[in-house]
């Protein structure tokens, strides 16, 4: 009786189940753009007031910005049997094309992670003002989670 009772939690749980679970429990929950300082700071304290008004002198002074960083939080939890590729597409107003920039991520069971794409100043001039962005998390040729920006 009490086998028959465990093989009926395990079916209740899906864990008796050999097909592995992707797409539902994979999500990109947040994409954060944020203008560089000279020092590689989007914000000189830790407070989200500073941040929001030292992104705001950045946008007011272009010539203070020295680069470009996308924060993308993401939550990868499915049973994957390798690392993961997290692709950050974006559009600029100066550039018809559209730029790509790639990077391995590991998935984590149980919470969430942040990863940061960086792009240097060059890249950040010849892209212009940010006008649209996609993230995308791959498992080889497979497209398991994406978050895109409104004008996408």
């Amino acid at each position: 009786m009490q086998v028959l009772r465990l093989l009926a939690l395990f079916a209740a749980l899906g864990l008796g189940s050999a097909e592995p679970v992707h797409a539902g429990s994979t999500r990109i929950l947040k994409v954060l753009p944020h203008l560089l300082d000279e020092q590689g700071r989007h914000s000189p304290a830790p407070s989200l007031y500073e941040r929001d008004a030292h992104q705001a002198d950045l946008r007011r002074n272009p010539d203070l910005v020295f680069g470009l960083r996308f924060d993308i939080q993401y939550r990868a939890t499915g049973y994957y049997f390798g690392p993961l590729q997290l692709r950050l597409e974006v559009r600029g107003s100066k550039d018809p094309k559209i730029a790509r920039f790639e990077q391995t991520v590991r998935p984590r069971k149980l919470f969430s992670r942040w990863t940061r794409i960086t792009l240097d100043r060059d890249a950040q001039l010849r892209l212009g003002d940010v006008v649209a962005w996609q993230a995308t998390l791959w498992d080889g040729d497979r497209l398991v989670a994406e978050h895109r920006s409104f004008l996408w």
